[in-house]
């Protein structure tokens, strides 16, 4: 006796995208709905204060230019690379040990990990990890 195969339909494949694609909707126009109702409910009153520039309880005075020194984003920037140094680095590692995978991401892992060491040693010989 011969196994039943199974015929997979177009309509039973999408029937399962159409509930997220539902979901998907009604979320925005949840948003949509929410947001247009605080637009409508609103008081909107603007008076010369309101729109003046307003940072932590100091009244704005003089430029609103301020000089703030480059190595500081330059320290925010390394960090956001080493961190998603460290995002892709956790499921490579799960994946490395997967039959058939290894060879594959270990050279694209190095790849990855030159361009990386390349960024550093710009920021080194640039002077920027000195905290001089």
């Amino acid at each position: 006796m011969p196994e039943p195969t199974v015929v997979v339909l177009a309509a039973d494949y999408f029937e399962s995208y159409s509930v997220i694609g539902l979901l998907a909707m009604i979320g925005v126009l949840f948003v949509a709905v929410a947001f247009g109702a605080g637009r409508l409910l609103r008081p909107v009153v603007p008076t010369p204060e309101k729109l003046l520039t307003y940072e932590c309880g100091v009244d704005p005075v003089g430029e609103g230019w301020a000089h703030t020194q480059v190595r500081y984003y330059v320290y925010a920037f390394l960090y956001v690379i080493f961190a998603v140094d460290s995002i892709f680095l956790f499921p490579w590692a799960t994946i490395f040990a997967a039959p058939g995978y290894g060879a594959t991401t270990l050279v694209e892992m190095f790849i990855f990990l030159g361009f990386l060491a390349v960024g550093l040693l710009y920021a080194w010989k640039k002077g920027v990890l000195s905290w001089t």
